[in-house]
């Protein structure tokens, strides 16, 4: 059985849409367009969400986003924020 590696994983959801939540508790959603080694992600069509992912708070644009500040990256955008939001 071949191990899988985070790092590709991340780049074959390039063009897909992504929720992420911070450690400050921060949540966003946007069209992951690039990333590298670290897991600094660039997001396009960005929007930073609240109330557990059920609203918008702001709509951003393109945003950076740091590796390091990262608590998790769901590939299934609406799932996640109901999961935050019942969790």
């Amino acid at each position: 059985m071949s191990q899988l590696n985070p790092i590709r994983y991340l780049r074959s959801m390039i063009n897909k849409e992504v929720y992420v939540r911070l450690k400050d508790g921060s949540e966003y959603i946007g069209k992951l367009i690039a990333t590298d080694t670290t897991m600094n992600l660039v997001l396009d069509e960005a929007k930073r969400l609240q109330g557990g992912g059920k609203e918008v708070k702001a709509v951003l644009g393109k945003v950076f986003i740091r590796g390091s500040m990262i608590q998790y990256i769901s590939f299934e955008p609406e799932k996640a924020a109901y999961e935050a939001l019942t969790g």
